[in-house]
C-alpha cells in the first residue's frame, strides 16, 4: 500500500524523512490530495505557512510532527487536522537512542584532550539513552560507572560491563570523574554536587530541556557543561529522518489507513 503526503519545509532531518517516504513508495501531493501531512520536529506552534497547508487539506487528515506542544496540537485541530506526535512512539525513542549516543561520543571527544579508552566516565541514568551511551563507551574501552536510582537498572548496567552505584552515592563518586553524561530529566547536578568534580571536567547533558545540570554554576567553576538536545537531527539527520518515516508508515498501517 502506498500513500500520498504533503511535507512542510524543515531541517535536514525533515528533508531526509521526505526522501525516505518517497523511497518507500509514497508520492508527494498537494495538501488537498494528501493522505497525511508531515510537519517538522519540534513543533512549538503552527506557522502561517503550515496553517495554509492545514486549511487546504481534507478535514480529518492525519498531521504528523514530533514533540508537539499543546498549542501546536490545538492549532492543528482548529484547522481540521488530526495531530499525531510520532515522537511519543516507544520504538522511535529506542531507535533514536543510537544516533543520540553516537552524537554524545562525538561531543565528548571534541570537548576532551584525552581518549575515551581507559578513561573513567560517569553515566547518570540507565534508560534507553543511558544504555546506548554506556554500551558504546564500554566498546571503546572506557571505564564506565552508571549511577541510577533503580536497582534493576544498576544490575543491568553491571551485566553490560559497567560499574554501578545509586544516585545517592554521587557526592562520593564525582571526584573520580572528569567526564559525565547525564540522561536524567531532573536537577541531579546542582551547584553543591558540581563542586565535587575536578576542575576542567566535561559534562554532556542529554536530558530534555532545561536538563539536569546547574549550567551557570558549572561555568563559574570552570567546568565544560553542554546541554545537547536533538542530537539525532544534528549529527545523523539522514538516519533520524529515515526512522521518522518508518514510524509514520507503521502508525498508518496500524490505523488501517487506506489510500484515496
Amino acid at each position: 500500500m502506498s500513500f500520498t503526503f504533503c511535507m512542510a519545509a524543515g531541517d535536514a532531518r525533515q528533508q531526509a524523512a521526505g526522501r525516505a517516504l518517497r523511497e518507500a513508495g509514497c508520492l508527494p501531493a498537494g495538501p488537498e490530495h494528501a493522505d497525511f501531512l508531515l510537519l517538522p520536529m519540534p513543533l512549538s506552534a503552527v506557522t502561517p505557512g503550515q496553517l495554509d497547508l492545514l486549511c487546504r487539506a481534507r478535514p480529518g487528515t492525519p498531521v504528523f510532527a514530533g514533540r508537539m506542544t499543546p498549542e501546536a496540537q490545538n492549532g492543528i485541530r482548529h484547522a481540521g487536522g488530526v495531530p499525531v506526535d510520532y515522537y511519543t512512539r516507544s520504538e522511535l525513542a529506542s531507535l533514536n537512542a543510537v544516533p543520540t549516543a553516537e552524537g554524545c561520543l562525538c561531543l565528548l571527544m571534541q570537548m576532551r584532550t584525552r581518549t575515551l579508552w581507559e578513561s573513567p566516565v560517569l553515566v547518570l541514568g540507565f534508560g534507553r539513552v543511558g544504555q546506548a551511551v554506556a554500551r558504546r563507551l564500554v566498546a571503546l574501552g572506557a571505564l564506565v560507572t552508571v549511577a541510577a536510582r533503580n536497582a534493576d537498572q544498576r544490575a543491568e548496567a553491571r551485566c553490560c560491563g559497567c560499574h554501578a552505584a545509586p544516585l545517592t552515592a554521587l557526592e562520593r563518586l564525582l571526584p573520580q570523574f572528569d567526564a559525565v553524561v547525564n540522561t536524567i530529566p531532573a536537577m541531579v547536578l546542582p551547584a553543591e554536587l558540581l563542586g565535587r568534580l575536578p576542575r576542567g571536567a566535561v559534562i554532556v547533558d542529554l536530558a530534555s530541556a532545561p536538563g539536569g545540570v546547574d549550567f551557570a554554576a558549572a561555568r563559574s567553576m570552570g567546568l565544560q557543561a553542554q546541554l545537547a538536545p536533538g542530537l539525532p537531527g544534528r549529527c545523523a539527520p539522514d538516519t533520524a529522518g529515515e526512522l521518522i518515516a518508518q514510524t509514520i508508515l507503521t502508525i498508518l498501517h496500524e490505523q488501517g489507513r487506506e489510500t484515496v
